[in-house]
């Protein structure tokens, strides 16, 4: 089991920049990947970056060269850094782990949220 708790959302100006944090509780060392996805409202909920427990980060075409995902292992937290907010960034933000566990011969793949956290890019 795990949980994640998102903090950092709030109201920024096109341009300006804001960084979230995700963090992570339980059985972490079950994680395989984590990162974040977004949701605006009447929009499909989308994948905004990822980072596997390997090191390597998977992000929306939207965001490369602006958002950056990383972790601190020590804190089991990870963050995105959003730099030249656009307003289309506007969207409540969840972090997303995806896990993996044994238990005795076999091994389950599961998947948590946390609950959102809203940024709201105005201009």
């Amino acid at each position: 089991q795990v949980q994640l708790v998102e903090s950092g959302g709030g109201l920024v100006q096109a341009g300006g920049s804001l960084r979230l944090s995700c963090a992570a509780s339980g059985n972490t060392n079950s994680i395989n990947t984590i990162g974040w996805y977004r949701q605006a409202p009447g929009k499909q909920r989308e994948l905004v970056t990822d980072i596997s427990s390997g090191g390597s980060t998977n992000s929306a075409d939207s965001v490369k060269g602006r958002f950056t995902i990383s972790r601190d292992n020590a804190k089991n937290t990870v963050y995105l850094q959003m730099n030249s907010l656009k307003p289309e960034d506007t969207a409540v933000y969840y972090c997303h782990a995806e896990t993996i566990t044994t238990q005795g011969m076999g091994a389950r793949w599961a998947d948590y949220w946390g609950q959102g956290t809203q940024v709201t890019v105005s201009s």
